[in-house]
């Protein structure tokens, strides 16, 4: 079997103001899911199986907490959110299976594409989301603040 070695922690996805989104409760849970891909991008070898199966774990509840908002709220570009969920779920157990047979590489793979994939997918469908649901819940939109950031 190959052995692959982790990243090193400068190259891992940490969380930062930039994720924020303003809706507390997506914010929470995308901060849990960027700790366990950072967690998978840093481990080693046999630290992989228990990790995906943790991410795994997560990730439905993740996506299933979303699905139901945007289902009980008629969030309207819901479904093209949910069949990117459904999709990248499905790649996730599709790997957990190559991992019990000892593919790491597939796994590592997987990690550092939803690595790349994450921050547009927040960007683009979760902030959608987080401002209908902020509006929904709160009356008004949400108001971020970010550290750092340069004003033109």
């Amino acid at each position: 079997m190959m052995t692959t070695q982790p990243l090193d922690s400068c190259a891992t996805l940490q969380w930062n103001d930039q994720f924020l989104l303003g809706y507390t409760p997506i914010d929470q849970v995308h901060e849990e899911f960027v700790d366990l891909i950072g967690q998978m991008q840093r481990a080693a070898d046999n630290e992989l199986p228990p990790l995906l199966t943790q991410f795994s774990v997560h990730l439905q509840h993740h996506f299933d907490m979303e699905n139901a908002w945007m289902l009980s709220t008629d969030f309207p570009p819901r479904q093209c959110h949910i069949d990117e969920h459904a999709a990248v779920m499905q790649s996730v157990h599709e790997v957990q299976a190559l991992l019990v047979q000892g593919n790491v590489t597939i796994c590592r793979e997987l990690v550092e594409q939803l690595a790349q994939w994450f921050p547009k997918h927040a960007d683009q469908l979760d902030s959608a989301l987080a401002h209908w649901m902020f509006s929904k819940t709160m009356g008004g939109k949400p108001v971020v603040l970010r550290r750092g950031l340069s004003l033109r």
